[in-house]
């Protein structure tokens, strides 16, 4: 894996999308009017400017264009606000610079105006390599439109992921296994594959509440999980988190500061950050709702509405929960430094007793496949 430091990133949410997915719960909305882009630019510019001056000068390791889908912006609201990260912080020359977007807005006179404004790396939504569920799944795309996609993406831009997600209603895991060697087949260096899961407030958590469908079981989902390991590890797409996958080398800078506990600031609606001020690790969050987040920016100079500065024991369970998703595992001197404390000898003994974690040389700790499975018992049983 490229360098262990955790990074500085700056993560830009675009809210809109054109449809909303009944089995998303993030900060997405569609508007059937035209977004005012020059207004949103805006105000990405002044909600940068004012993180700048809580930050203060920092050295950007990646950044993130995600949404809703970020391929709805045009090329030059995108030039802006990358623009906007740099007159603040210090971008060093390439950089990862991500665009998340759906096959279905992808245009290559877009692509093209995105890779003229400096990103290099597109992580696509495709979801799926079958028609029949991609419209179970909601999306606006077919098959073919999403290797088209994923044709020019590689075509234009030097790195590309794309997600699928599994686990759908019936999938059996030969078929998966099939969809997965296809999916490999057109990858570049990287894979995010995700289990379906039902969130609340989405429409398919109606629509299973009533049960309109049904999910493959504990069991079926874990084996499933078992052949998503197994045929990446053997394409050369070996997990380093726990459903993200890449050729070594080829990780996303930008998650990996998630990952790996480091800072990074969030803006546009709904955004999150977390970052070193005075001292110590504070969180940030804007209003979710796009237009309400704009009145604020343009009145307070920032959408922020709530946040929190974290103790210690807050920032060592969370470097926990982050750290051991990753196949590197996490640094116990860190943990330590963080929590003031040392993890627990007795409880560690039990769990790798019962093979759901591993010490790697005699720094580290990662939980292991059957670990990974269970993540949350075994960080809340570690975090006692």
């Amino acid at each position: 894996m490229t360098g262990s430091e955790p990074g500085f990133g700056v993560y830009i949410h675009w809210p809109f999308c054109a449809a909303k997915c009944p089995y998303c719960d993030f900060n997405s909305h569609v508007r059937h009017q035209p977004v005012d882009q020059e207004r949103f630019a805006s105000a990405f510019e002044t909600e940068l400017a004012t993180m700048r001056e809580r930050t203060g000068p920092r050295e950007v390791t990646s950044i993130f264009l995600g949404g809703g889908t970020p391929s709805l912006m045009k090329p030059e609201t995108v030039a802006r606000v990358l623009d906007a990260v740099a007159k603040n912080w210090t971008v060093p020359d390439g950089i990862e610079i991500t665009l998340e977007a759906n096959p279905s807005s992808v245009e290559a006179e877009r692509f093209r105006g995105y890779r003229a404004a400096g990103v290099n790396r597109v992580s696509l939504g495709v979801q799926a390599l079958n028609d029949a569920d991609l419209r179970f799944l909601g999306r606006l795309h077919n098959v073919s439109e999403a290797l088209h996609a994923i044709g020019l993406a590689r075509e234009i831009f030097p790195r590309l992921s794309f997600d699928l997600i599994y686990a759908r209603p019936g999938q059996t895991p030969e078929a998966w296994s099939a969809e997965l060697e296809q999916a490999i087949g057109h990858a570049a260096d990287h894979l995010s594959l995700y289990q379906l899961t039902i969130e609340e407030g989405t429409r398919f958590h109606t629509l299973y509440a009533a049960h309109k469908f049904e999910l493959p079981d504990a069991e079926a989902s874990a084996d499933l999980y078992a052949i998503t390991q197994e045929v990446t590890a053997a394409r050369g797409l070996p997990a380093y988190e726990i459903s993200n996958h890449a050729r070594p080398g080829a990780e996303s800078r930008h998650n990996l500061t998630y990952w790996r506990y480091g800072e990074y600031v969030g803006v546009g609606p709904g955004a999150h950050g977390r970052f070193i001020e005075d001292d110590r690790r504070v969180v940030t969050f804007t209003e979710k709702m796009p237009e309400s987040w704009l009145d604020l920016v343009e009145t307070n100079g920032h959408g922020v509405i709530g946040g929190e500065t974290l103790t210690r024991s807050e920032e060592a369970d969370e470097f926990l929960l982050m750290g051991l998703r990753l196949a590197e595992g996490i640094d116990l001197d860190r943990f330590e430094r963080l929590s003031g404390r040392a993890l627990s000898s007795p409880r560690m003994s039990i769990l790798q007793g019962e093979g759901l974690i591993a010490p790697v040389g005699n720094s580290r700790l990662r939980a292991t496949a059957s670990g990974m499975i269970v993540l949350d018992a075994v960080v809340a049983d570690l975090a006692r």
